[in-house]
């Protein structure tokens, strides 16, 4: 990525270094809310794998977003941890800072077109259920797990290319806790348009598109569900699809809140506060409605702690 006759350089993460009495808070507050996470993402991946009521094509996108939140929020929170536990900021290497970028860009791609394809699995299950066995064969599900990953690995190899080939400052000051895009293309001392022209192209594409088709699906869905006549049938699929809608909503709600709003009037503290709500708190809120809400996980944990504890 970088020119061979240039010196690397250190980015120092300033974190939330200058406001000192709400790191030692900070710190418990994350780390509880990492613990969660990965304690229940790995609750679900194992649901999904051993209860027999969670085979269906909705549950193994779930497994796969699952696997993805722990990547996403483990590529992050750690080194937010040791940050919080310092009382100066800490410097992290030129690859360093690649490596988070790269991995959080492929995480956040993938989890997009997952959310999509989720969508498109209750679209074809209400709206075409006569041709779902097709649609959503195991080879068409594996299919679309396997291009969700790959729109993430080329969309972060782009912008990582286009970044990390800019000249920056022999010791580039970062406001935030993490390597995002935007941050740290602004610390660039030139060469910023084209990869400012990539970042929002991919934005554009990776959160407008997969948005606009959710939002498309569910109309959709709506239209079939209000035409049912049976009231117990609506409040079903009502109840089945508004978990993963609110799950939508936070994603990219929060996503086109930091991407898309004005740079203009954006302050440090409030860009450190949204990026922490949708890189460590989301995650854990998603886990919380995909379990509290859905009545089918919650049955089936319920199946495999009966089986596993006996009765008196």
């Amino acid at each position: 990525m970088a020119n061979a006759n240039q010196t690397l350089p250190e980015f120092l993460l300033l974190g939330f270094s200058d406001l000192k009495a709400l790191q030692g808070p900070l710190f418990w507050v994350v780390l509880l809310v990492y613990l969660v996470t990965l304690l229940g993402n790995f609750l679900i991946i194992l649901l999904t794998q051993v209860s027999p009521a969670l085979c269906s094509p909705m549950y193994f996108f779930l497994r796969h977003l699952s696997m993805v939140e722990v990547l996403y929020i483990t590529d992050i929170v750690p080194r937010t941890l040791a940050d919080l536990a310092s009382p100066h900021p800490r410097a992290i290497s030129f690859w360093g800072c690649a490596a988070q970028m790269y991995n959080f860009i492929v995480l956040g791609i993938s989890e997009c077109c997952l959310l999509t394809a989720m969508a498109y699995d209750r679209y074809v299950a209400i709206c075409r259920p006569l041709h779902y066995s097709t649609l959503m064969s195991q080879q068409a599900c594996v299919a679309m797990v396997g291009i969700s990953w790959l729109m993430g690995i080329i969309t972060a190899t782009t912008h990582s290319s286009l970044i990390f080939t800019l000249p920056f400052p022999s010791r580039p000051i970062i406001p935030h806790f993490l390597c995002d895009i935007l941050p740290v293309l602004r610390l660039a001392s030139a060469g910023k348009h084209r990869s400012e022209i990539s970042v929002m192209t991919a934005t554009v594409v990776f959160i407008m598109v997969p948005f606009s088709l959710i939002v498309t699906s569910y109309a959709r869905i709506l239209g079939a569900i209000l035409a049912m006549a049976s009231t117990q049938s609506r409040r079903k699929l009502f109840s089945t699809c508004s978990s993963h809608l609110l799950v939508v909503s936070l994603f990219f709600g929060t996503a086109s809140i930091t991407y898309i709003r004005p740079r203009e009037g954006s302050s440090v503290t409030t860009d450190r506060i949204l990026s922490l709500f949708y890189t460590i708190i989301t995650p854990m809120l998603n886990l919380i409605i995909y379990t509290l809400r859905n009545k089918e996980v919650t049955r089936a944990l319920r199946h495999v702690v009966k089986r596993q504890v006996p009765s008196p």
